[in-house]
């Protein structure tokens, strides 16, 4: 027995000693130092206080009126000022150069950036106003405006992506995606902080839409489950490696564009034209004037006829 213990406590820490020399090895792979980077769970929180500021009565505290969302409204800015400039503070204190303890104006950097984004919020929802207008006129589904801000998952992403925007815009690492990656797995739609889209923009179902860091949406745009808008070529240096930045990768959709299912737009110098229609299933790689409609010839379709018996011996044999 004995024996049996001190042969499984040797090759434990055989792991260990194995695991703590990979940390050199693989460099890319731990972030071994005295500032913390920005929480995950501190992150999620963050999203849910400001949805709730955003949408209020239709989260965590539903017995909202007139009378009392004030204080909600107060308590939820306090805290999310503290709550986000620490995670902000994190970030800031990771991306400085120098020595990541030795930036002493990182506190106050964030505040100011942390502040910004809660300035920012009463346009944020003038913006996503427009956004769920446009989810009612363009889903005849939709019962109702409350419906779409308490169930779409288009909704959810756009509105985590608004956020997320501004915080890119203000040069906070991590965070931005962080937040878009938060929604990317409760929605299946994947929207990069740095795009730019305008009021008024719709996704229809959603899952397994994908937007590009450099895409410039218009206003009034909608996009169906499936569309991806990425990027056809990279840069690369004198040495053949990619370039990265945000230099345009990906398409333009000018005002009033629709895209439909599965369809797939890539290029930086691709644009789509003003009020133009791209069709399911469409590949595209070259701009469209305005107004176009681009689709896809109807396929050949084969219709093989089966007796019964046939469709019987089918069905006994899956």
């Amino acid at each position: 027995m004995s024996t049996d213990l001190t042969t499984k406590d040797t090759e434990l820490q055989s792991v260990i000693e194995q695991l703590v020399e990979s940390y050199s090895a693989c460099g890319h792979l731990h972030h071994l130092a005295h500032e913390p980077l920005p929480s995950r769970e501190a992150v999620a929180e963050i999203v849910a206080d400001l949805t709730e500021l955003l949408y209020p009565g239709f989260g965590r505290r539903q017995d909202l009126h007139v009378g009392n969302i004030g204080y909600l409204v107060g308590g939820l800015v306090d805290g999310l000022h503290g709550k986000l400039t620490r995670q902000i503070g994190r970030a800031l204190r990771h991306e400085n150069p120098c020595d990541e303890t030795a930036y002493p104006e990182a506190e106050s950097e964030a505040e100011g950036k942390a502040l910004e984004l809660l300035r920012r919020l009463p346009e944020i929802r003038r913006t996503l106003e427009a956004d769920v207008e446009a989810a009612y006129r363009g889903d005849p589904a939709a019962k109702s405006h409350h419906e779409i801000v308490f169930s779409y998952p288009g909704v959810e992403a756009i509105t985590v992506f608004r956020l997320a925007n501004v915080l890119h815009q203000l040069k906070v690492a991590f965070i931005p995606r962080m937040m878009t990656e938060l929604a990317h797995s409760r929605t299946g739609i994947d929207i990069h902080p740095g795009a730019t889209i305008g009021p008024g923009f719709f996704i229809d179902h959603g899952t397994g839409v994908v937007i590009g860091e450099t895409c410039h949406i218009g206003q009034r745009v909608r996009l169906y489950q499936g569309v991806t808008l990425g990027a056809l070529s990279f840069d690369r240096d004198s040495v053949g490696e990619m370039v990265h930045g945000d230099y345009k990768r990906h398409p333009t959709l000018c005002d009033d564009v629709v895209v439909y299912a599965n369809a797939t737009i890539l290029g930086g110098r691709t644009v789509i034209g003003e009020g133009a229609v791209v069709g399911s299933n469409v590949w595209l790689t070259k701009s469209v004037e305005p107004y176009a409609v681009v689709v896809l010839d109807n396929p050949q379709h084969k219709v093989k006829g089966r007796s019964r018996p046939e469709q019987e011996a089918l069905m006994y044999h899956i």
